[in-house]
């Protein structure tokens, strides 16, 4: 796959679909890499240039030490696009990926079009959730990490889909399994220290909240709370938990389609 160069490692991405289209670019959830998007890509890319990648931490791009910040993970995402000579771009993320696009919205408004946060929030938990889970994964290694795997299944999809979609779990949770631990607790604190709450109202993008019904993580409270304090936001509801996209699949794609192309 291809890389684009930072300062102090590579940054690995994907850039498909028609060229001279707009850009598309989608931002993966703590754990995962830039394939949770798999299912997004046929449908997205008949309409958009679609440019995912692997946060810093995850996949196949740079592990460097933490803690790692969320305008880190932003500023990224900047010099990715001015490598690729992207002016502007919507912007679709779910989870620590909704954090970014809510940090880019905020600090960097002339870079995003529109603006899609999935199963996110303004604030994402507390320390006394993700500490101790930082401490757990810095300890354990690879073994906590697969550990980590084995408990993600019911935050990450509903009982009733992880069930009858084994296909479409497996590959999604072995991703989490698969991160460097030392990149997931970096970005852990990230997700810990990141809050929007006072800052949402500079955000000016037309903007998508999507939820889960289903989601325990980033609850649809959150999203109204963000639908409220976003000026001319909308809001939609899946029956999904925390990883609507591939939960709900087609019905997902086809939203945020409509959103995009309005």
């Amino acid at each position: 796959m291809p890389t684009v160069k930072l300062a102090d490692g590579d940054l690995n991405y994907l850039l498909e679909g028609p060229a001279g289209a707009p850009v598309l670019v989608l931002s993966n959830s703590l754990g995962t890499d830039l394939h949770m998007w798999d299912a997004q890509v046929p449908a997205f890319t008949r309409h958009f240039q679609l440019l995912r990648y692997d946060t810093r931490g995850h996949g196949a791009s740079l592990v460097t030490p933490g803690p790692y910040s969320i305008e880190q993970n932003g500023r990224d995402l900047l010099a990715l696009l001015d490598a690729l000579g992207i002016a502007k771009a919507s912007f679709c993320g779910l989870s620590m990926g909704g954090l970014i696009g809510q940090w880019l919205a905020i600090n960097a408004p002339g870079r995003i079009e529109r603006l899609v946060l999935c199963n996110t929030a303004a604030k994402i938990g507390t320390p006394e959730v993700w500490n101790p889970r930082i401490d757990t994964v810095l300890s354990g290694g690879a073994q906590a990490m697969r550990d980590l795997r084995d408990a993600s299944i019911s935050r990450w999809f509903t009982a009733d889909f992880a069930e009858a979609q084994p296909a479409k779990v497996e590959p999604i949770v072995a991703m989490l399994a698969q991160t460097s631990p030392e990149g997931y607790a970096a970005n852990c604190a990230a997700v810990r220290d990141a809050d929007f709450r006072e800052q949402l109202g500079a955000i000016r993008a037309p903007t998508l909240i999507v939820c889960g019904s289903g989601d325990p993580v980033t609850t649809t409270e959150h999203g109204r709370f963000l639908q409220e304090h976003i000026q001319g936001a909308e809001l939609v509801e899946f029956h999904a938990a925390h990883l609507s996209n591939v939960q709900a699949g087609e019905a997902f794609s086809d939203k945020v389609l409509a959103f995009l192309r309005a």
